[in-house]
């Protein structure tokens, strides 16, 4: 139903005066009372007493007063899910992570996402942890799902610690050993991953003093699995990149433990949109399932 007209009488009764009501409405004097009169018309039955002493409503119009009250709150609040959901077709996520978060978290977290908001985009990229501070850092990306790191000034929502695990060999001699000590890797010749490893890791030599020979690799972590295999080196990866695997390597928790903090960056929470909040709720909510016990 049309409530423009409806408007105009509540602010005409209210105000008192055609003038006053005018002038507040943006229109003519004469073109409010040509809008009164066709509502009149439309009705059947007078809803404004016009005299000397102004306007104001007939008792006809006192006993429908709170119906229309009710029609135009109704009218503003569909007014507003119409701008709410307009809006919502313009927006866009940009989201960086590694590519174990792309394989195992993400498409659960934009599935269940785009089931209550279809109308949002989700654009992903995937690299390295440096790249995941610097493209948030250069406004590239909204969220960065992350190993945290001290660098730069970010706010950080915690999603799960992620356990790093030693990759060996199947004929390293490690009988009867339910944990890898971290001083073990002290000369070893050492693969390093790349998209996101080297910090996390050299993080946790540098803790226990160790010093590995180190080679530098640019493969995916199924390359570095596929080296240790083939009795190259050993190596660190974590739990959730070995999730589902079952490659022909030995594979043990440190000791003493470690694990890299996986979470989300974001350059300011309380400036994100509101519709990037609801993507991190979403996030940090399914990554829960997805590890509960």
């Amino acid at each position: 139903m049309e409530t423009k007209k409806w408007e105009a009488l509540v602010t005409a009764a209210e105000l008192g005066s055609f003038t006053r009501a005018a002038e507040k409405l943006g229109c003519t004097q004469s073109g409010l009372t040509h809008m009164m009169n066709s509502l009149e018309n439309e009705v059947g039955f007078p809803l404004l007493i016009r005299d000397r002493y102004g306007v104001r409503f007939t008792p006809a119009g006192e006993r429908i007063l709170p119906a229309v009250r009710e029609l135009l709150q109704a009218g503003k609040r569909l007014e507003g899910e119409i701008a709410a959901q307009s809006s919502r077709k313009r927006e866009n996520i940009r989201v960086a992570a590694y590519s174990s978060i792309c394989m195992h978290w993400l498409p659960t977290i934009v599935q269940q996402f785009r089931w209550d908001f279809p109308d949002v985009s989700v654009d992903i990229r995937m690299g390295s942890v440096e790249e995941m501070y610097r493209w948030l850092q250069d406004d590239k990306v909204d969220l960065s799902f992350a190993s945290r790191q001290d660098r730069g000034r970010y706010d950080w929502v915690p999603l799960w610690d992620d356990p790093l695990l030693a990759i060996l060999p199947m004929d390293y001699p490690a009988e009867g050993l339910s944990r890898f000590p971290v001083a073990e890797f002290d000369g070893k010749e050492f693969l390093m991953p790349s998209l996101g490893f080297d910090m996390d890791i050299l993080r946790v030599f540098e803790d226990r003093d160790v010093r590995p020979d180190i080679k530098d690799t640019q493969v995916e972590d199924a390359a570095i699995l596929s080296m240790v295999e083939h009795g190259l080196g050993v190596s660190i990866l974590s739990e959730l990149v070995l999730q589902g695997r079952r490659d022909n390597v030995r594979c043990l928790p440190l000791d003493p433990p470690a694990c890299r903090r996986i979470g989300i960056a974001a350059q300011s929470l309380e400036e994100a949109s509101p519709i990037v909040r609801q993507f991190i709720d979403y996030s940090t909510r399914i990554v829960a399932e997805l590890h509960q016990p």
